[in-house]
């Protein structure tokens, strides 16, 4: 029979060797298979020594603990996409996991001939982040998302700890959210108009394209591929449908009727978009045109700016953060609340109030 007992130090100032709630260590003693036995365990936790005696006891009486079946990273990373799918994650998600996992991960593994998932230990995802050349938002990024690989893998009982938990995420300075100036919008807007003199293979209905997407994506603040794949019974009765809160509550958003009537002109289900090619594809190739778009309007930018240009027109005209966080479809207000908080209206007049109080 063996018995557990705490052998305390002389700064605890415990003497009942069955105390529990202090850092002494635990030792053991007793008999087992006939042999005297009368040490320490290494280690400070009661449940800790009470595994270690019990997996003993097992040995002794010939119970083997049954181990897990090493898994493949090949394997494991299928079944993880494979997840991912069921779970109805966007494509554009996918799309990423299967980059950072399948197209990066595997290769890495395969070169350093790591077959096993066990095999992989933090110093193993340090040196494969070590290979990436991308910049410290994406990195931060791909960490996160091969942070949830790990965790599926951890869940799923194939490894004992996640050992991307380990490895911190690059520092990614702040970076101011602007938007388009008046200025520039006009700007943007004359370009519109005179695309198809610079390049002329575009023709006349490509530009009235262009306009349509540039009107919709200010006035309705959606992401590029959101606007791009829009379909046509998205819009009803002047609003756009936006997406169903969790609530279930549909969110709508009415549109200007010279947005309406840009949208009007262009033909087929989907008005920037024929539906059978690649999303990505098609986004890729709107993102080329607004290149060109804003070298003409002599216009530093980038599409998303438009979402930032209708965010902080709301703010500005005293929008409340939770009503812009709802209209841009952010999970919680803390993401608009990052990137919005600089603009909101009433936190700017606080701050002048404030300034001017001192004079």
């Amino acid at each position: 029979m063996l018995t557990l007992y705490k052998r305390h130090g002389p700064l605890c100032g415990q003497t009942d060797r069955n105390y529990k709630k202090c850092k002494c260590p635990m030792w053991v003693q007793g008999t087992l298979a006939g042999e005297l036995i009368r040490q320490s365990l290494k280690v400070r936790s009661w449940e800790k020594a009470e595994k270690i005696i019990f997996d003993w006891q097992m040995e002794l009486e010939g119970v083997k603990k049954e181990e897990p079946e090493a898994v493949t990273i090949t394997s494991a990373v299928a079944d993880f996409l494979k997840d991912a799918k069921a779970r109805n994650l966007s494509e554009a998600t996918i799309v990423k996991l299967k980059g950072v996992l399948e197209k990066q991960f595997v290769e890495y593994c395969r070169e350093q001939n790591i077959k096993f998932l066990t095999e992989v230990d933090v110093e193993k995802v340090r040196n494969f982040r070590a290979t990436w050349k991308d910049q410290p938002l994406s990195a931060v990024k791909k960490l996160e998302r091969l942070r949830s690989f790990f965790r599926f893998c951890v869940d799923a009982g194939w490894m004992p700890r996640n050992p991307a938990l380990a490895v911190k995420p690059p520092k990614v300075p702040p970076k101011a959210t602007l938007p388009f100036t008046n200025k520039a919008m006009e700007e943007i807007l004359r370009a519109c108009d005179v695309y198809s003199e610079h390049y002329p293979k575009a023709g006349k209905t490509y530009c009235d394209k262009i306009k349509a997407l540039v009107l919709l994506m200010l006035y309705s603040g959606l992401r590029i591929r959101d606007a791009v794949c829009l379909k046509r019974d998205k819009i009803e009765n002047g609003r756009l449908f936006l997406y169903t809160q969790k609530s279930g509550t549909p969110v709508y958003l009415p549109l200007p009727p010279f947005v309406l009537e840009a949208l009007s002109k262009l033909p087929g289900e989907h008005y920037f978009w024929s539906g059978r090619s690649n999303p990505k594809a098609v986004v890729g190739d709107w993102q080329r045109t607004f290149r060109k778009l804003f070298k003409i309007a002599e216009v530093r930018g980038h599409p998303h700016m438009f979402r930032n240009t209708f965010a902080i027109s709301l703010l500005q005209k005293g929008t409340s953060i939770e009503t812009v966080s709802v209209l841009l479809g952010h999970r919680n207000i803390r993401v608009t609340q990052e990137h919005y908080n600089a603009w909101v209206k009433s936190r700017q007049e606080l701050l002048e109030s404030a300034v001017m109080k001192t004079w």
